[in-house]
């Protein structure tokens, strides 16, 4: 039976399923740091079989950091639904922050860097629990830093 505390931290944290969640912590018997691996690796397999998938949705995230820097993200996904949903919107802004803070040459570049809200975690693993959060293809497809 899972641990109700974790899967309930687990949830906010990553806003996964509860089945999925409940699914790995069972299968890590309650063990947290076993379960988050479980459940990454699922995020990682859904991410790869959703490749194959056309992107005709998204938006563009605008960011201006005390008038000096501007950067502008284009964030796309298969469906007009989840371009509007607040996580994808939210994503799409904290792209906006990192691009602005860490001034990534491209995008390959951007997904390997670490996270400037939670070093412990790359952009690209970001990326991977959205997806599989979304349950559709979502592609960083490009991105422009200005700084005057």
């Amino acid at each position: 039976m899972p641990n109700k505390e974790l899967l309930v931290k687990i949830r906010r944290e990553t806003g996964l399923s509860v089945m999925e969640i409940s699914k790995a912590l069972k299968e890590a018997n309650n063990d947290e740091t076993k379960a988050r691996e479980l459940l990454r690796q699922r995020g990682a397999e859904v991410m790869s079989k959703k490749q194959e998938r056309a992107v005709k949705a998204g938006l563009i995230d605008a960011y201006s950091h005390n008038g000096r820097i501007g950067v502008l993200v284009e964030l796309q996904c298969e469906t007009d639904f989840v371009a509007r949903n607040g996580d994808f919107k939210e994503f799409a802004h904290d792209l906006s922050l990192q691009v602005s803070a860490m001034n990534p040459a491209t995008v390959d570049e951007l997904l390997e860097q670490p996270y400037i809200k939670d070093e412990s975690q790359t952009i690209n693993q970001l990326l991977t629990n959205l997806t599989a959060k979304m349950g559709e293809k979502i592609v960083i497809a490009r991105f422009a830093r200005y700084e005057a």
